[in-house]
């Protein structure tokens, strides 16, 4: 009976290295993201996580390594590309459109699907107002996933910080995408709004399908949503395993307390 052979990773990260002239933010890193889970990347402030993220969504070009998403080596696309892969990801600081709405703000999230030919457009044929009810139908279910029915309308300027940090996850979900990265998705949320994130984030996984990685500082919404835990120091992975081992582990306390 021959062995039963482990999936493949949807992402694997090898050697990678990202240097700013003689900063070395990430050096010789290796991880894989396995398919269906959720992976929380944690570390002391400059471990160089977001600069992990940074690299892998292309903000930012490597200085050495590969980056594989179901084969794909990254490094060889064009940033616009990443995200018709099925890509998407969320920023540490909010990166909305302010004078807009919250709905033409997630239908930018669709950005990555066939609009129609520049003709449609101009003729508004009904194939392309077929294609502009499609759209419109995926948005309006992440706005009654998400419980952002009553904003709908509302424009992204006079919304408090925890709604757009939804609107952005929203945005994000709009381009269905298998892989989502989050940058600190529990920033600047009080502790209701944080176990909210922690229930949208398992239905993600669950019940969309979508694989998520998450760079988080709080330790209570990693405990409760990740399956795997990785903890960066000095842009290398320090440890990985299950949130209590790492978070017991001597090196990782060691990295957060300055020993």
């Amino acid at each position: 009976m021959s062995p039963i052979q482990a999936p493949s990773p949807l992402l694997s990260v090898q050697n990678l290295s990202l240097a700013f002239g003689g900063v070395k933010a990430i050096t010789d890193l290796s991880l894989e993201v396995h398919p269906g889970e959720v992976l929380a990347v944690i570390g002391p402030n400059g471990a160089g996580k977001t600069s992990l993220l940074n690299a892998v969504t292309r903000v930012f070009d490597p200085t050495s390594g590969q980056i594989n998403f179901k084969g794909q080596d990254l490094t060889r696309l064009q940033r616009h590309q990443i995200a018709h892969l099925g890509v998407a990801r969320t920023f540490q600081n909010i990166e909305l459109f302010e004078a807009a709405t919250v709905l033409d703000n997630l239908l930018l999230g669709r950005n990555r699907f066939f609009q129609g030919h520049w003709w449609q457009q101009i003729l508004r044929t009904p194939a392309l107002t077929r294609l502009e009810e499609a759209a419109h139908a995926e948005v309006e279910d992440v706005i009654d996933f998400l419980e952002l029915t009553p904003w709908r309308h509302a424009q992204i300027a006079g919304l408090p910080y925890g709604v757009r940090k939804v609107v952005e996850l929203g945005r994000a979900l709009c381009a269905k995408p298998e892989l989502l990265f989050l940058d600190e998705p529990a920033s600047g949320l009080n502790p209701e709004e944080t176990r909210e994130l922690a229930f949208w984030i398992d239905d993600i996984r669950s019940e969309l399908g979508i694989t998520v990685v998450m760079v988080e500082h709080d330790m209570s919404l990693v405990s409760a949503v990740a399956d795997r835990v990785i903890c960066m120091a000095q842009g290398r992975v320090l440890a990985e395993g299950s949130p209590s081992a790492v978070q017991s582990h001597p090196a990782v306390i060691a990295a957060y307390l300055g020993a």
